[in-house]
């Protein structure tokens, strides 16, 4: 009886720790790997590795997602092993507002940010900084980005103090300079920019303006990537806690950090993505 008793302790206390922290819930340790991401640019690179996962013993199940909420979702319910869309300062943004429990795993590539513009020349961008509507990203990490390379590009001058590494917001201007700054949802920033007026810019993320036809080669400009900006915003492998050195995680990011992907990536997104692992 006693010890019946404190067997079903273990179970509910078990029961309470998965009810408030997720518990750590392990990969199943069968042949299927299942990875939420984005159809562009990180399915694609997915479905690059999927004969090389085969050969290791693996069936590589990619599902789509068009934003940045549900794969997160899935992830922390358990319904995929990984996924591969967000950056770690996104991640952790995420976390802290979801009270999620994902992890970074591994760093695969950098999209730097373009900006564009509704009938704007790139001479036009240079020499009329004020004035204009500009859409940005809404989502912490991404908004930050967004506002440092506007000040780059000289369209506002942010408050003292601020860094890449912090959530801005608009607040966080201190000079807009006769621009308007509205932050919409990342996903539809393309296609807004479209609806608006002659004049109007966007900051735009690397995998959404591939999925709206834009070439980076166009960008009125474009994130710098030297430096830290490649590494702090690098797209990362994201697990639920506790899985990060599962056999099939470790099968994924030995397939994905190759050569075979390094090449792909290099030769097919013309800048637009670039690696950010050697080879």
């Amino acid at each position: 009886m006693k010890k019946f008793s404190l067997l079903a302790a273990l179970a509910a206390s078990c029961v309470l720790a998965l009810s408030l922290a997720g518990c750590g819930r392990t990969i199943d340790s069968d042949d299927v790997i299942k990875v939420g991401a984005s159809q562009t640019p990180h399915a694609e690179i997915l479905k690059v590795v999927e004969d090389d996962l085969k050969e290791a013993g693996y069936t590589l199940e990619i599902q789509v997602f068009d934003d940045y909420v549900t794969p997160n979702t899935a992830l922390e319910d358990g319904s995929i092993d990984a996924n591969y869309f967000q950056h770690t300062p996104y991640l952790n943004t995420f976390n802290s507002d979801y009270k999620t429990h994902l992890a970074a795993v591994e760093k695969i590539h950098y999209e730097p940010f373009g900006v564009y513009g509704k009938n704007v020349t790139k001479e036009d961008f240079a020499a009329n900084k004020t004035g204009r509507t500009i859409l940005v990203p809404n989502d912490g990490s991404n908004l930050t980005r967004a506002l440092f390379v506007l000040q780059d590009e000289g369209y506002i001058t942010l408050k003292d103090g601020v860094t890449a590494s912090s959530a801005l917001t608009v607040q966080d201007i201190a000079d807009s300079k006769g621009n308007t700054v509205s932050p919409v949802q990342a996903d539809t920033v393309a296609a807004q920019l479209q609806e608006q007026k002659d004049g109007t810019i966007a900051v735009i993320n690397g995998n959404y303006a591939l999925q709206a036809g834009l070439n980076v080669k166009d960008a009125l400009a474009v994130e710098n990537a030297e430096g830290d900006a490649a590494q702090l915003y690098a797209n990362i492998i994201a697990v639920k806690k506790g899985n990060e050195n599962h056999a099939k995680i470790k099968a994924l990011v030995s397939a994905l950090k190759s050569k075979k992907v390094y090449d792909y990536i290099t030769g097919h997104y013309d800048g637009a993505v670039l690696p950010v692992f050697p080879v």
